[in-house]
Protein backbone atom coordinates (compact mmCIF):
# COMPACT_ATOMS: atom_id res chain seq x y z
CA UNK A 1 0.00 0.00 0.00
CA UNK A 2 1.14 3.36 -0.94
CA UNK A 3 1.86 5.85 2.41
CA UNK A 4 -0.31 8.21 3.42
CA UNK A 5 2.94 11.10 4.16
CA UNK A 6 4.99 14.11 2.46
CA UNK A 7 7.47 13.90 -0.32
CA UNK A 8 10.01 15.46 1.99
CA UNK A 9 9.33 12.52 4.69
CA UNK A 10 10.58 10.03 1.60
CA UNK A 11 13.66 11.84 1.05
CA UNK A 12 14.43 11.82 4.66
CA UNK A 13 13.33 7.90 4.89
CA UNK A 14 15.83 7.66 2.11
CA UNK A 15 18.41 9.72 2.86
CA UNK A 16 17.74 11.53 -0.40
CA UNK A 17 15.92 10.45 -3.82
CA UNK A 18 18.42 10.07 -6.72
CA UNK A 19 18.11 12.47 -8.71
CA UNK A 20 20.41 12.37 -11.91
CA UNK A 21 17.82 13.75 -14.00
CA UNK A 22 14.77 16.02 -13.05
CA UNK A 23 12.13 13.53 -13.62
CA UNK A 24 12.80 10.36 -11.94
CA UNK A 25 12.17 11.43 -8.30
CA UNK A 26 8.54 12.57 -8.87
CA UNK A 27 8.12 8.88 -10.58
CA UNK A 28 9.99 7.76 -7.43
CA UNK A 29 7.14 9.42 -4.78
CA UNK A 30 4.49 9.08 -7.09
CA UNK A 31 5.15 5.24 -6.82
CA UNK A 32 5.92 5.46 -2.68
CA UNK A 33 2.95 8.03 -1.63
CA UNK A 34 -0.69 8.28 -2.31
CA UNK A 35 -2.54 11.27 -3.74
CA UNK A 36 0.91 12.78 -4.45
CA UNK A 37 0.88 15.92 -7.01
CA UNK A 38 3.47 17.45 -9.04
CA UNK A 39 3.27 20.87 -7.56
CA UNK A 40 3.51 19.26 -3.99
CA UNK A 41 7.33 18.31 -4.85
CA UNK A 42 7.96 21.74 -7.05
CA UNK A 43 6.80 23.84 -3.86
CA UNK A 44 9.31 22.36 -1.79
CA UNK A 45 12.15 22.58 -3.98
CA UNK A 46 11.55 26.33 -4.49
CA UNK A 47 10.89 27.16 -1.12
CA UNK A 48 14.63 25.16 -0.26
CA UNK A 49 12.81 22.73 1.93
CA UNK A 50 14.47 20.41 -0.46
CA UNK A 51 17.49 20.48 -2.54
CA UNK A 52 19.48 18.71 -5.49
CA UNK A 53 22.74 18.14 -4.63
CA UNK A 54 26.18 15.98 -5.24
CA UNK A 55 25.51 13.39 -2.22
CA UNK A 56 26.27 9.86 -2.94
CA UNK A 57 28.71 7.68 -4.94
CA UNK A 58 29.18 11.56 -6.11
CA UNK A 59 25.89 11.42 -7.86
CA UNK A 60 23.03 14.18 -7.67
CA UNK A 61 20.27 13.71 -5.19
CA UNK A 62 16.99 15.28 -4.08
CA UNK A 63 17.11 15.82 0.04
CA UNK A 64 16.05 17.59 2.72
CA UNK A 65 17.87 20.55 3.10
CA UNK A 66 18.42 20.14 6.77
CA UNK A 67 20.08 16.47 6.08
CA UNK A 68 22.10 18.13 3.24
CA UNK A 69 23.40 20.30 5.41
CA UNK A 70 24.35 17.32 8.42
CA UNK A 71 25.40 14.77 5.97
CA UNK A 72 27.00 16.50 3.00
CA UNK A 73 30.61 16.51 5.09
CA UNK A 74 30.36 13.28 5.81
CA UNK A 75 30.42 12.58 2.10
CA UNK A 76 33.80 14.67 1.44
CA UNK A 77 36.78 11.86 1.77
CA UNK A 78 34.71 10.21 -1.21
CA UNK A 79 33.82 13.03 -3.22
CA UNK A 80 38.24 14.04 -2.62
CA UNK A 81 38.72 10.89 -3.50
CA UNK A 82 37.13 10.69 -6.63
CA UNK A 83 38.58 13.71 -7.81
CA UNK A 84 42.07 12.50 -7.31
CA UNK A 85 41.43 9.18 -9.30
CA UNK A 86 40.66 11.52 -12.31
CA UNK A 87 43.20 13.72 -12.01
CA UNK A 88 45.72 10.73 -11.98
CA UNK A 89 44.11 9.18 -15.34
CA UNK A 90 44.34 12.21 -16.55
CA UNK A 91 48.03 12.79 -15.67
CA UNK A 92 46.85 16.26 -14.34
CA UNK A 93 47.84 18.51 -11.07
CA UNK A 94 45.46 21.25 -9.88
CA UNK A 95 45.38 23.66 -7.04
CA UNK A 96 42.05 22.46 -6.22
CA UNK A 97 41.56 24.79 -3.33
CA UNK A 98 42.49 28.34 -5.55
CA UNK A 99 40.02 27.09 -8.05
CA UNK A 100 37.40 26.50 -5.03
CA UNK A 101 38.16 30.32 -3.66
CA UNK A 102 38.05 31.33 -7.04
CA UNK A 103 34.87 29.38 -8.14
CA UNK A 104 32.90 31.00 -4.78
CA UNK A 105 34.02 34.57 -5.85
CA UNK A 106 32.48 34.17 -9.30
CA UNK A 107 29.43 32.59 -7.38
CA UNK A 108 28.69 35.65 -5.22
CA UNK A 109 27.21 37.91 -7.48
CA UNK A 110 24.39 35.23 -8.16
CA UNK A 111 23.66 31.46 -9.39
CA UNK A 112 25.53 29.66 -12.37
CA UNK A 113 25.94 27.15 -14.73
CA UNK A 114 28.55 24.47 -14.74
CA UNK A 115 29.81 26.04 -18.12
CA UNK A 116 29.45 29.92 -17.17
CA UNK A 117 31.87 28.45 -14.17
CA UNK A 118 34.28 26.77 -16.35
CA UNK A 119 34.57 29.28 -18.87
CA UNK A 120 35.53 31.57 -16.08
CA UNK A 121 38.31 29.58 -14.62
CA UNK A 122 39.48 28.42 -18.10
CA UNK A 123 40.06 32.51 -18.66
CA UNK A 124 41.78 32.37 -15.04
CA UNK A 125 44.33 29.29 -15.86
CA UNK A 126 43.76 29.16 -19.74
CA UNK A 127 46.07 26.45 -20.29
CA UNK A 128 44.61 24.16 -17.92
CA UNK A 129 42.32 21.40 -18.87
CA UNK A 130 38.59 23.51 -18.06
CA UNK A 131 36.60 20.08 -17.35
CA UNK A 132 39.17 18.85 -15.03
CA UNK A 133 38.92 22.10 -13.51
CA UNK A 134 35.31 22.17 -13.43
CA UNK A 135 34.87 18.42 -11.76
CA UNK A 136 37.21 19.80 -9.07
CA UNK A 137 35.07 22.63 -8.17
CA UNK A 138 31.71 20.12 -8.13
CA UNK A 139 33.66 17.41 -5.95
CA UNK A 140 35.16 20.28 -3.58
CA UNK A 141 32.52 22.92 -3.53
CA UNK A 142 28.94 22.44 -1.39
CA UNK A 143 26.80 23.21 -4.88
CA UNK A 144 23.08 23.27 -4.99
CA UNK A 145 20.87 23.31 -8.27
CA UNK A 146 18.61 26.11 -8.57
CA UNK A 147 15.05 25.18 -9.50
CA UNK A 148 12.72 27.09 -11.36
CA UNK A 149 9.25 26.72 -12.71
CA UNK A 150 10.32 23.77 -15.20
CA UNK A 151 7.34 21.16 -15.21
CA UNK A 152 9.56 19.03 -13.05
CA UNK A 153 11.68 21.27 -11.00
CA UNK A 154 14.64 22.15 -12.52
CA UNK A 155 15.51 22.71 -16.41
CA UNK A 156 17.53 20.54 -18.24
CA UNK A 157 20.59 22.98 -17.89
CA UNK A 158 20.52 24.46 -14.26
CA UNK A 159 22.35 27.33 -12.75
CA UNK A 160 24.33 26.12 -9.25
CA UNK A 161 24.37 28.00 -5.99
CA UNK A 162 26.97 27.71 -3.37
CA UNK A 163 24.80 25.96 -1.06
CA UNK A 164 25.68 27.47 2.46
CA UNK A 165 24.24 30.74 0.45
CA UNK A 166 20.85 29.50 -1.06
CA UNK A 167 20.36 27.82 2.44
CA UNK A 168 21.48 30.62 4.54
CA UNK A 169 22.92 28.88 6.84
CA UNK A 170 26.63 26.77 7.23
CA UNK A 171 26.84 23.14 6.36
CA UNK A 172 27.73 21.36 10.13
CA UNK A 173 30.78 21.03 11.39
CA UNK A 174 30.40 17.99 13.52
CA UNK A 175 31.05 14.26 12.97
CA UNK A 176 28.06 13.06 10.87
CA UNK A 177 29.41 9.64 9.60
CA UNK A 178 27.59 7.88 12.08
CA UNK A 179 24.18 9.30 11.57
CA UNK A 180 24.89 8.76 7.64
CA UNK A 181 25.54 4.64 8.60
CA UNK A 182 22.13 4.84 10.90
CA UNK A 183 20.25 6.54 8.46
CA UNK A 184 21.48 4.35 5.82
CA UNK A 185 20.22 0.99 8.06
CA UNK A 186 17.21 2.21 8.70
CA UNK A 187 16.36 2.82 5.18
CA UNK A 188 17.75 -0.21 4.00
CA UNK A 189 18.68 -2.47 6.63
CA UNK A 190 18.74 -5.49 6.77
CA UNK A 191 22.63 -4.56 4.90
CA UNK A 192 26.14 -5.14 4.91
CA UNK A 193 29.31 -3.09 5.52
CA UNK A 194 29.68 -3.82 1.73
CA UNK A 195 26.48 -2.48 0.22
CA UNK A 196 26.85 0.75 2.79
CA UNK A 197 29.79 1.31 0.97
CA UNK A 198 28.59 0.47 -2.36
CA UNK A 199 25.85 3.06 -1.38
CA UNK A 200 27.64 5.93 -0.06
CA UNK A 201 30.65 5.54 -2.20
CA UNK A 202 32.50 5.74 1.34
CA UNK A 203 35.73 2.90 1.70
CA UNK A 204 36.55 1.70 5.33
CA UNK A 205 33.21 1.60 7.09
CA UNK A 206 34.12 -1.63 8.84
CA UNK A 207 35.40 0.01 12.14
CA UNK A 208 32.70 2.70 12.36
CA UNK A 209 29.85 0.06 11.74
CA UNK A 210 31.84 -2.03 14.60
CA UNK A 211 31.61 1.22 16.61
CA UNK A 212 27.44 1.31 16.32
CA UNK A 213 27.21 -2.36 16.82
CA UNK A 214 25.54 -1.48 20.12
CA UNK A 215 22.67 0.19 18.40
CA UNK A 216 22.02 -2.24 15.73
CA UNK A 217 20.78 -5.76 15.38
CA UNK A 218 22.78 -8.30 13.59
CA UNK A 219 21.58 -11.19 11.25
CA UNK A 220 23.34 -13.89 8.85
CA UNK A 221 22.24 -14.03 5.38
CA UNK A 222 22.20 -17.43 3.84
CA UNK A 223 25.52 -17.21 2.59
CA UNK A 224 26.95 -16.29 5.78
CA UNK A 225 27.33 -12.39 5.40
CA UNK A 226 26.74 -10.02 8.69
CA UNK A 227 24.21 -7.54 7.85
CA UNK A 228 22.80 -4.91 10.27
CA UNK A 229 19.45 -3.27 10.95
CA UNK A 230 18.35 -0.72 13.07
CA UNK A 231 16.16 -2.81 16.20
CA UNK A 232 12.85 -1.58 15.31
CA UNK A 233 13.40 -1.66 11.39
CA UNK A 234 10.68 -3.10 9.49
CA UNK A 235 11.77 -6.88 8.82
CA UNK A 236 8.95 -8.44 6.54
CA UNK A 237 8.02 -11.90 5.86
CA UNK A 238 9.15 -13.45 2.26
CA UNK A 239 5.98 -14.36 1.57
CA UNK A 240 4.51 -10.52 2.92
CA UNK A 241 2.46 -9.63 -0.51
CA UNK A 242 4.67 -6.60 -2.87
CA UNK A 243 1.60 -5.00 -5.23
CA UNK A 244 3.51 -4.25 -8.86
CA UNK A 245 5.15 -0.79 -8.75
CA UNK A 246 6.98 1.38 -11.35
CA UNK A 247 10.34 2.55 -10.75
CA UNK A 248 12.44 5.23 -11.98
CA UNK A 249 15.57 5.46 -13.57
CA UNK A 250 18.48 5.38 -10.77
CA UNK A 251 16.10 4.35 -8.37
CA UNK A 252 17.41 4.09 -4.96
CA UNK A 253 15.61 0.54 -4.52
CA UNK A 254 18.21 -0.24 -7.71
CA UNK A 255 21.54 1.52 -6.01
CA UNK A 256 20.88 0.62 -2.21
CA UNK A 257 23.19 -2.39 -2.27
CA UNK A 258 26.69 -4.20 -3.34
CA UNK A 259 23.95 -7.45 -3.34
CA UNK A 260 21.48 -6.39 -6.23
CA UNK A 261 20.42 -9.88 -6.52
CA UNK A 262 17.90 -9.09 -3.73
CA UNK A 263 16.17 -7.43 -6.31
CA UNK A 264 17.52 -8.26 -9.88
CA UNK A 265 18.15 -11.53 -10.85
CA UNK A 266 21.32 -12.13 -12.68
CA UNK A 267 20.22 -12.92 -16.07
CA UNK A 268 18.59 -9.70 -16.00
CA UNK A 269 20.98 -7.34 -14.95
CA UNK A 270 22.22 -6.40 -18.22
CA UNK A 271 18.88 -4.81 -18.96
CA UNK A 272 18.65 -3.09 -15.82
CA UNK A 273 22.25 -1.43 -15.12
CA UNK A 274 23.12 -0.03 -18.46
CA UNK A 275 26.44 1.25 -20.04
CA UNK A 276 27.95 4.50 -18.93
CA UNK A 277 26.77 3.99 -15.39
CA UNK A 278 23.20 4.44 -16.56
CA UNK A 279 20.01 2.67 -14.49
CA UNK A 280 17.06 1.95 -16.19
CA UNK A 281 13.37 2.31 -15.42
CA UNK A 282 11.59 -0.60 -14.16
CA UNK A 283 8.68 -2.21 -12.68
CA UNK A 284 8.49 -4.52 -9.71
CA UNK A 285 6.48 -7.53 -9.62
CA UNK A 286 6.31 -9.80 -6.09
CA UNK A 287 9.43 -7.07 -4.71
CA UNK A 288 11.38 -7.97 -7.95
CA UNK A 289 12.16 -6.32 -10.85
CA UNK A 290 10.40 -8.13 -13.35
CA UNK A 291 10.80 -5.82 -16.64
CA UNK A 292 11.78 -2.39 -17.88
CA UNK A 293 9.36 0.35 -19.02
CA UNK A 294 9.55 3.88 -21.00
CA UNK A 295 7.19 6.38 -22.18
CA UNK A 296 6.34 8.15 -25.63
CA UNK A 297 3.72 10.68 -26.06
CA UNK A 298 2.07 10.78 -29.54
CA UNK A 299 -0.93 12.75 -30.83
CA UNK A 300 -2.15 13.15 -27.41
CA UNK A 301 -1.45 9.55 -26.37
CA UNK A 302 0.63 9.19 -23.73
CA UNK A 303 2.11 5.43 -24.41
CA UNK A 304 3.50 3.32 -21.43
CA UNK A 305 5.57 0.51 -23.10
CA UNK A 306 6.52 -2.16 -20.97
CA UNK A 307 9.11 -4.97 -22.03
CA UNK A 308 8.62 -7.90 -19.54
CA UNK A 309 11.32 -10.35 -18.49
CA UNK A 310 9.12 -13.41 -18.81
CA UNK A 311 5.63 -14.72 -19.42
CA UNK A 312 3.50 -12.42 -17.10
CA UNK A 313 0.29 -14.32 -15.68
CA UNK A 314 -3.32 -12.80 -16.20
CA UNK A 315 -3.77 -10.83 -13.04
CA UNK A 316 -0.09 -9.68 -13.29
CA UNK A 317 -1.00 -8.07 -16.77
CA UNK A 318 -3.89 -6.53 -15.42
CA UNK A 319 -2.36 -4.98 -12.64
CA UNK A 320 0.20 -3.90 -14.71
CA UNK A 321 -1.86 -2.33 -17.04
CA UNK A 322 -3.71 -0.76 -14.27
CA UNK A 323 -0.91 0.53 -12.63
CA UNK A 324 0.45 1.94 -15.89
CA UNK A 325 -1.97 3.78 -16.93
CA UNK A 326 -2.28 5.69 -14.00
CA UNK A 327 1.85 6.43 -14.33
CA UNK A 328 1.02 7.96 -18.01
CA UNK A 329 -1.79 10.12 -16.38
CA UNK A 330 0.68 11.35 -13.94
CA UNK A 331 3.60 12.07 -16.33
CA UNK A 332 1.67 13.27 -18.67
CA UNK A 333 -1.92 14.94 -17.77
CA UNK A 334 -3.05 16.43 -20.79
CA UNK A 335 -2.30 12.88 -22.91
CA UNK A 336 -4.84 9.79 -23.09
CA UNK A 337 -3.22 7.34 -21.09
CA UNK A 338 -2.28 3.59 -22.74
CA UNK A 339 -0.32 0.83 -21.37
CA UNK A 340 1.55 -1.60 -23.98
CA UNK A 341 2.88 -4.86 -23.09
CA UNK A 342 5.63 -5.72 -25.93
CA UNK A 343 6.16 -8.72 -27.31
CA UNK A 344 9.79 -9.97 -27.73
CA UNK A 345 10.36 -9.43 -31.28
CA UNK A 346 9.08 -5.47 -30.33
CA UNK A 347 11.92 -5.36 -27.85
CA UNK A 348 14.70 -6.84 -30.26
CA UNK A 349 13.64 -3.88 -32.36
Amino acid sequence: MREQSSPAAVCERLVGLQAQWPKPPFVGIWSRLAAFEREQLCRLVRSRKLVRGTMMRGTLHLMTASDYRRLRPAIQPMLSRGLQSLLTSRGTRLDTERLVTEARAFLVAGPRTFEEIRQHLLGLHPKTDERAMGFAVRMSLPLVMVPTDATWGYPAIAAFAEAEDWLGQPLADEEALPELLMRYFAAFGPASVSDAQAWSGLQGLRAVVDALRPRLRTFRDERGRELFDVPDGPRPSGDSPAPVRFIAEYDNLLLGHEDRRRIVADAHRARVYLPGLRVAATFLIDGFVGGTWRLETKRGVATLSLNAFGTLPKATRAALEREGESLAAFLEPEATPAVRILKEEEVAR
